[in-house]
This record gives C-alpha cells, sequence and structure tokens, in this order.
C-alpha cells in the first residue's frame, strides 16, 4: 500500500502497545500482518488514545481521512473493527452504523478470468511426471483446480492432515473458519503418487513421522524435508504457466473450481458451501459464467 498514514497526532503508547498485543494474535501471512499494523497506525496517527466508538466516528469525518480511497478505508475499517472486536470495547452495532453512514459501500463486480489459460495450465501440468518436483506441481495444480483451496491453505497442511480414504482434508480458512475440503480423484491420485515417491526417496530417510512432515515440500539440492512457502510456490506454479505458454493468476484456479461447480450443477448455494464464501453475494459474481445457454440463445437469436 503506498499512502502513508497521515502524521496529525502521535499515537497513544498504551494503545499502540494494545494493537501489538493484537497483532501478534493473529495467524495470518506476513504480508496480512503488515497491512494490519499500517492500518491501525493510521487510525491512532488520527483517533490519539482513546478507543471508543465516539473516537471511532470522529475519525470518519477527519479531513485527512475523507481524502483516502475507498480501498483504504476498507483496509482501515476491517483492523480497527478487529481490534475493537479482540478489546471487548465499545458497542458493535453502533460502529456498524457508522460504517454504514460514512462509508460507501463497494460495488458487488462480477469475476472475470481467462478460463481458456487455466485450462490450458491444468492440462500441462496433468502430463508431468517423473521428477518430484514434477509430481509435486502437478498435484499442486490439480488441488487448486478441483477443491477450490487457497494457496495458502495448501502449503500449510502436513501429510497427516490428509483423509485419503474419505477424500476430504479440514482446513482453518480465511476468519480463522474450520472448514471441510473435499478432493477429485484425479487429485487424490496425484496426490499419492507424489507422497508414495517422495516416501520412497526423502521422507523414509528424515527420522521423522511421516504424518507430521510438510504436504508439500521443497525439492532441488535440499535433502531434508522442508516445507514449501506461499512465494515459493507461487513461483513454481508460474514456471509452470510459462512451460504451458499461458498466464493467469494462481488464484483464478479457486475461480475456476467456484465457475465449475455453478456451470455443472447451477445450484449457487451448493457453489457458496463448496467455495466456503461467507456471503452468497460474493458467489454470484461468478453467476454469469455459468449462462451459457443465455450465450447461445442470444447468439441464435441476434447473431445467425
Amino acid at each position: 500500500m503506498s499512502a502513508k498514514p497521515p502524521n496529525k497526532k502521535a499515537p497513544d503508547k498504551g494503545k499502540n502497545m494494545k494493537g501489538d498485543i493484537f497483532l501478534r494474535t493473529l495467524n495470518r501471512q506476513p504480508n496480512t500482518v503488515s497491512t494490519y499494523r499500517w492500518a491501525l497506525s493510521a487510525y491512532f496517527s488520527i483517533a490519539g488514545e482513546a478507543l471508543s466508538d465516539s473516537s471511532y466516528e470522529k475519525f470518519w469525518t477527519d479531513p485527512h481521512v475523507k481524502g483516502m480511497s475507498e480501498s483504504t478505508k476498507r483496509v482501515i475499517r476491517s483492523s480497527v473493527m478487529a481490534l475493537f472486536q479482540y478489546l471487548d470495547v465499545g458497542d458493535i452495532a453502533r460502529r456498524s452504523k457508522i460504517n454504514d453512514h460514512y462509508l460507501r459501500r463497494a460495488k458487488t463486480s462480477q469475476v472475470y478470468f481467462d478460463i481458456d489459460a487455466v485450462e490450458k495450465v491444468i492440462e500441462h501440468c496433468s502430463s508431468l511426471s517423473y521428477k518430484l518436483i514434477n509430481l509435486r506441481d502437478r498435484a499442486f495444480v490439480l488441488l487448486l483446480a478441483d477443491s477450490g483451496f487457497r494457496i495458502s491453505e495448501l502449503v500449510g497442511l502436513n501429510r497427516g492432515d490428509i483423509d485419503f480414504k474419505r477424500g476430504q482434508v479440514v482446513v482453518i480458512g480465511k476468519g480463522d473458519k474450520q472448514a471441510t475440503i473435499r478432493m477429485s480423484k484425479r487429485s487424490i491420485e496425484a496426490l499419492k503418487r507424489y507422497l508414495s515417491s517422495r516416501t520412497t526417496k526423502l521422507d523414509g530417510k528424515s527420522g521423522q513421522a511421516l504424518g507430521s512432515l510438510p504436504l508439500f515440500a521443497q525439492h532441488g539440492r535440499i535433502n531434508k524435508v522442508k516445507a514449501m512457502s506461499v512465494d515459493g510456490m507461487r513461483k513454481a506454479i508460474k514456471s509452470r504457466m510459462k512451460e504451458a505458454g499461458a498466464e493467469c493468476r494462481i488464484h483464478d484456479f479457486r475461480h475456476y473450481f467456484v465457475t465449475t461447480v455453478l456451470r455443472k450443477s447451477d445450484n449457487l448455494k451448493l457453489a457458496q458451501e463448496l467455495a466456503r464464501h461467507s456471503n452468497i453475494q460474493t458467489t454470484q459474481r461468478y453467476a454469469h459464467l455459468s449462462d451459457s445457454e443465455l450465450d447461445a440463445s442470444y447468439v441464435k437469436i441476434f447473431n445467425e
């Protein structure tokens, strides 16, 4: 985030200390924690020492705040609301009314992504074999596409987390919510092949219980089992995109998953549950991608 917190008023050290304690409790990626820290600093630099509903409302009336972008305001709102909830101060209903009054609701935009590019990457990765790194990337991409994992969820799993018999895994996802994720037959087969090969070549020599080892590991010159990081896995999949001659975002695999559910089931509620969207409006952003029959009918009426 390029904007810097306005330096109108020095933050109160006591409140910042509480904010630091709150930040240490967050089970988030480092970049997310850094964003929260920035947002709280921006809040304290204007609101000062008080942590109350009245100071929260006063913050939104400040000229510096009025000049911020809507996206910046939403980041600050989410961070400060979380801090108030953590400290259990004030009235959440009142703060919600303040948010409704001073913050414009973001328009729900439709999701667009290059589905052909995603399918091209999936097809390429499905053909990978032999080397451990190939088997790893194949399993990873198929799990992203067929189960709707977020990349941070997938790299955080251990071998013992997977219930192969039921084809499921329990994760702690966005908002610290526990959820059960289902896995397709082809992704389970790819994962078993990767782990079987890894057990023979690497895991079995580690001296550790297999279930405690990371589900996806680094490979190359490393002769010990070391978990992949989000950035490391992102770079690995980006290299697969180059091999496939297709360009897309890592999150597009999740878009692909939701779209596939909608197209094959035409059931918005089912897609919401499988995608683990807390609000069905989020799922509705994908609905236009399942309107293939409407598109075909329109072409027949007007373009033939």
